[in-house]
């Protein structure tokens, strides 16, 4: 075959979800952010994107991608960018060793696909654009460190670069007009504290009505509360929750969970006009968790919601029963309880709990998802492409 020679690697990449919200831009085009940022990577085992990346000079269309079966449009102006500094760092390598295939002049075919609903309010745009950015730099050979990577995936998707690294990982706002020192640095491994938990709840998998873009510089434009979280709120939050992380100070990390989710949701409907994410069926998860904390007579459930009505509700394994337990009590005819972490989560029957908020919940909430902290992008030998450069029908 010589030079008609198919490159590929395959990579899968994790989804985020923040406890620091990310709200805002400084820069719309680079998309660097008004305020730092901090989440928690969740396990691969139930979120995840799985991307191959190949290149050869037989491919006679321009470069392409393919989510779910679909093809994608590649010309936005985020995709180009990753794009264009992962070929230029190829390209600095061609130039230091002229015995490199010229991988930065080939066309890239881009096969993606996703283990959950995308738009869902499921950050998939973070778990794509990491796993595209990853998966490039693996197929360039690049020595690029995450957190160099992550410069990159950030202009295709802000949240993405949370998503270049397992455990805990904070995106540094930066004060550089280049976005040099926006980049996403890991707070805390899984190893330090794997026993953290999520239970997601599925309010709707339907696209949002405001997208996150428009939505934030909505925000900007116009909430008086939105400098304050910004200026003053979020640095100080950070800190707080670096140091709970660290700690392993569960009642700290969801006190100051919580309160950034409402802070960023009263910086929403601080809006004009007003934006909703949050419905019904999120307000009763609210009471739900409160509800439980109250019962504990301890913080042992932290809700949170990004730009979407899907609750997120963090717990430790150790309290897997009275949280995730009084969740199966009213859910449990929900998808999701049948993978290995549902089905061994015990029903929780002992618990009392208000019959109207349960009942919203169960009227309202389509799935669960139950999952825990996890690792960072994984390079696999699962190819979604095959040697001949056609995409593998599955």
């Amino acid at each position: 075959m010589g030079d008609r020679q198919v490159f590929q690697a395959s990579t899968t990449a994790p989804v985020n979800i923040a406890v620091i919200k990310y709200w805002g831009k400084r820069d719309p085009k680079l998309n660097l952010p008004t305020n730092s940022s901090l989440s928690v990577t969740l396990s691969q085992l139930d979120l995840r994107t799985h991307t191959t990346a190949s290149c050869s000079s037989s491919f006679s269309s321009p470069d392409s991608l393919t989510l779910n079966g679909s093809p994608q449009d590649v010309s936005s102006a985020r995709t180009q960018a990753c794009l264009r500094e992962l070929r230029q760092l190829r390209r600095q390598l061609e130039d230091s060793d002229t015995k490199l295939p010229k991988l930065s002049e080939m066309p890239l075919r881009i096969v993606s696909e996703n283990n959950f609903p995308t738009a869902a309010g499921l950050a998939s745009s973070a778990a794509g654009f990491a796993a595209l950015v990853r998966v490039i730099a693996d197929l360039y050979q690049l020595s690029s460190t995450p957190t160099e990577l992550s410069r990159i995936a950030r202009q295709g998707s802000g949240s993405a670069c949370r998503s270049l690294f397992g455990g805990y990982v904070a995106w540094e706002k930066g004060t550089e007009a280049d976005g040099s020192d926006s980049v996403a640095v890991e707070v805390a491994p899984v190893s330090h504290w794997p026993e953290m938990r999520a239970l997601i709840l599925v309010v709707s998998a339907e696209k949002k009505g405001v997208s996150s873009t428009s939505g934030m510089q909505a925000t900007v434009a116009t909430s008086t509360l939105f400098p304050e979280r910004a200026e003053r709120t979020v640095p100080k939050r950070m800190e707080e929750m670096k140091k709970a992380i660290l700690d392993r100070d569960f009642d700290t990390f969801g006190k100051v969970t919580m309160r950034d989710s409402n802070s960023f949701h009263a910086t929403c409907l601080d809006t004009d006009p007003p934006i909703f994410y949050m419905n019904d069926i999120s307000r009763a998860a609210v009471r739900m968790v409160e509800e439980i904390n109250q019962a504990a007579g301890k913080v042992i459930a932290a809700y949170t919601f990004d730009a979407g009505p899907n609750a997120v509700i963090y717990y430790l394994a150790e309290n897997e029963h009275a949280v995730a337990g009084l969740f199966k009590n009213i859910l449990g005819s929900k998808d999701g309880w049948a993978g290995s972490r549902g089905s061994a989560v015990q029903s929780n029957s002992e618990a009392q709990f208000n019959a109207k908020t349960a009942a919203t919940l169960s009227d309202g909430v389509s799935r669960v998802i139950l999952t825990a902290v996890g690792e960072g992008p994984i390079s696999v030998d699962d190819h979604l492409i095959d040697a001949d450069g056609n995409i593998i029908e599955r």
